[in-house]
């Protein structure tokens, strides 16, 4: 699934380890919303549909993710901040 950076709207970054549950040394999932529940509920929503994780095994992913504001890092530079 690819994600497109949608410019002037507050951007978050969800990144979910799933070495864990997969066995798959350094795996992890990355989704993006525009709010850190829409980051997170997308994350949730791609371990359910693509890995079949059962609900507790989510919780548990979900509980280490990291969920951070990625808007300012990746919004086209202004031609007055030059």
């Amino acid at each position: 699934m690819v994600q497109e950076i949608r410019s002037n709207e507050p951007q978050y970054v969800c990144v979910v380890a799933i070495e864990k549950i997969t066995g798959n040394q350094d795996e992890e999932i990355m989704t993006l919303g525009v709010s850190a529940d829409d980051a997170k509920a997308q994350a949730m929503q791609l371990l359910a549909d693509n890995y079949q994780f059962q609900k507790a095994q989510i919780a548990e992913l979900m509980q280490q993710a990291k969920i951070e504001p990625i808007g300012q890092w990746c919004a086209p530079k202004l031609a007055s901040e030059d």
